[in-house]
């Protein structure tokens, strides 16, 4: 029995970029095509099949310890984006403050599409959604620097419209104006789910 379920919601890629290897910032420069491979995407800051495990996953790994690498891409939704926009004061979020790597338009609610989802291209290219993209202070440094007195306010509006993190599962080119559909794991949720978050 098949474990994943192609669904109608589809999302058009509006902007796609890439971090470089050189750097302090998250900030990220803009491209017309990707080529995704197991690795992520070559010479782009966050491409490997390991990574040092940062405070995200400190419950689970000692800082710095080497795991595998579920972060090579941040996706985020154009949908979303404008309501930071719109709850920060600003006319627009630029993708590139948020060290966006794809900008995606058409799924609602996009931050929580179920982890282990799937997001593939007609060329077959297929990213597997890690998990929410939790807000950090990072984007706001890189606002700041654009729209001063801005900078601040991102990681309170950014909060449940952050996108996610992914990483490749099949190799494959993807350029602007793609069409990725959205596949979802075919079982029910954890029905325990509200008691184990409870817990301390």
């Amino acid at each position: 029995m098949p474990a994943l379920k192609p669904t109608n919601f589809q999302a058009r890629i509006v902007w796609m970029g890439t971090v470089p290897l050189e750097g302090q910032g998250i900030r990220s420069s803009a491209s017309g095509a990707l080529d995704l491979t197991f690795e992520g995407i070559p010479g782009e800051r966050h491409s490997g099949l390991t990574r040092p495990s940062c405070s995200r996953v400190l419950s689970q790994h000692p800082r710095h310890t080497p795991i595998a690498n579920a972060r090579q891409l941040s996706i985020v939704s154009r949908e979303e984006l404008d309501l930071i926009a719109r709850d920060m004061g600003l006319d627009d979020i630029r993708p590139e403050w948020v060290g966006a790597t794809l900008v995606l338009e058409g799924i609602p609610d996009f931050t929580y599409i179920p982890p282990s989802s799937r997001l593939q291209a007609e060329s077959g290219a297929t990213l597997v959604i890690d998990m929410e993209n939790r807000p950090c202070v990072l984007p706001g440094k890189e606002i700041e620097q654009d729209a001063p007195g801005f900078g601040a306010k991102f990681k309170a509006a950014a909060r449940n419209r952050r996108g996610v993190t992914a990483s490749v599962e099949r190799e494959g080119r993807i350029r602007m104006g793609d069409t990725l559909r959205l596949h979802i794991p075919d079982q029910r949720a954890w029905s325990h789910v509200l008691q184990a978050r409870s817990e301390s």
